[in-house]
């Protein structure tokens, strides 16, 4: 069964870099740890909804174990014409609480 591997974000967390850019150091953003919580969702020929993110998330990483179309929103139906994903991939998006990704299979 082909799934869409949902972790929640609260936050970016932010570690100053060894090295400057510019006129001071760059900052290194990395997802903050632990996740607010984790789903999946089945993905198939109809467009599937992945329950609510939670009200602390604003930040999601998207991975796929097929290739897919997905669509952010509070009541989403993905199509073959949404985003697509090819199997293997991860993608990292900002969200609101209570949103929601739809995903749908693809070739």
């Amino acid at each position: 069964m082909a799934t869409l591997y949902v972790t929640e974000f609260r936050g970016i967390g932010q570690e100053p870099a060894l090295r400057t850019w510019g006129n001071g150091p760059a900052l290194m953003q990395f997802a903050q740890q632990p996740p607010v919580a984790e789903q999946t969702v089945a993905i198939g020929a109809t467009s599937a909804q992945s329950n609510a993110f939670n009200s602390a998330t604003n930040m999601v990483r998207i991975s796929t174990d097929a290739i897919c179309s997905v669509l952010f929103g509070n009541n989403p139906t993905a199509t073959a014409g949404s985003a697509r994903m090819a199997a293997g991939q991860t993608e990292y998006f900002a969200v609101g609480p209570g949103m929601k990704v739809a995903v749908i299979t693809n070739t």
